[in-house]
């Protein structure tokens, strides 16, 4: 009778107790910052493949709030980039928000630029994700672009040629738009567009912009450059951030559908109220001025990822005679949402 009941005690331990060989009957969902989770399709034992997941996203729990740190919203960072700089990247690191909670997209041209632009990133992206934990980015996407570009160099005084800002623009709203749709994920809070060529700004960027609760809000953007003198000076440099004038809306209205708006071209003199001219650059300043833009410009662009879901993309046609972050911003106040400019507050080229 003793010698039953000890098999049977045997036998109960060996059915229930753990086993580190067992496997888990629960599904797990391989987890990505940007895309939604996915299972791969392996094939169970008896060779049949199980059903891929169905996934729940509650949007209206997610927020965009002035306190983004707080509420743990993920911010993703997308840049075009043609030439890789340094500073870029330097600037980047040494964002104060927590780089958990930032992910990063790229998109990079079909040139020889571009080959080397995406060489040098890489190199810089395998020290940075393999270097100290509170500097890694969540996740980091690199997209090469599926089109070739319009102008072959990216020397500033060709870019910004009046003849070449049509196809230009246009090139640029699709790099845009194929980096957005393609990176942006059901967490995502936040898009910040910063221009590959900004190496200055506050570490604190995306607290002191998201701290607005604004859905579209831009800073001012001075470049850096050597005067007459041979000194170090800065300019204004970004004069797509705008509040419209009557003079640019009589212009509009004898164009033909495909002709567009172009600031910064004395023989197009629109007479908009540009934020450039707008900023203050006394060591007093108030950086927290901010007023209302009808364009924006895209150096260094703070949306809230719900305006992008909406519907607000570039275009890269003419839109009310406006294209790319411009008419970006159009798209935006069509669908009901607010643009906003901070004059006093830079980021540098």
């Amino acid at each position: 009778m003793a010698l039953a009941g000890l098999l049977l005690f045997g036998l109960l331990v060996f059915l229930f107790s753990p086993s580190s060989n067992a496997v888990s009957t629960v599904t797990q969902h391989s987890q990505h910052p940007l895309s939604p989770p996915t299972t791969p399709f392996q094939k169970a034992p008896s060779g049949k493949r199980p059903p891929p997941p169905v996934v729940h996203y509650h949007m209206n729990n997610l927020t965009t709030t002035p306190d983004p740190v707080s509420n743990q919203e993920n911010v993703l960072i997308l840049t075009p980039l043609a030439r890789f700089y340094q500073g870029y990247w330097d600037n980047l690191l040494a964002l104060s928000y927590p780089h958990s909670l930032i992910s990063l997209g790229f998109i990079t041209p079909k040139t020889r630029e571009g080959n080397a632009a995406t060489a040098a990133l890489q190199a810089a992206i395998a020290k940075t994700q393999n270097g100290p934990e509170d500097k890694r980015f969540a996740s980091i996407s690199i997209l090469r672009q599926d089109f070739d570009p319009p102008i072959s160099s990216q020397d500033e005084a060709e870019r910004h040629k009046k003849e070449n800002q049509k196809a230009r623009r246009s090139a640029m709203s699709r790099a845009r738009n194929s980096l957005l749709f393609t990176t942006i994920g059901p967490y995502t809070s936040w898009v910040l567009w910063l221009d590959a060529d900004v190496v200055e700004s506050h570490p604190s960027l995306i607290q002191d912009l998201t701290a607005y609760d604004k859905p579209v809000i831009v800073p001012n953007c001075f470049q850096r450059y050597k005067n007459d003198k041979g000194q170090w000076d800065v300019r204004p440099y970004d004069y797509n951030s705008w509040q419209d004038s009557q003079t640019a809306a009589d212009l509009a209205k004898n164009m033909e559908p495909d002709d567009i708006l172009l600031e910064g071209y004395a023989d197009l003199a629109t007479y908009r109220t540009l934020m450039a001219k707008l900023a203050d650059t006394s060591e007093g300043r108030d950086e927290k001025l901010v007023i209302p833009l009808d364009g924006v410009g895209g150096t260094a662009l703070l949306v809230k990822a719900e305006v992008h879901r909406d519907g607000a993309m570039f275009p890269p046609f003419a839109f009310y005679h406006l294209m790319e972050t411009e008419g970006f911003a159009k798209m935006a106040r069509r669908l009901g949402w607010s643009c906003w400019g901070l004059p006093n507050y830079f980021v540098s080229l």
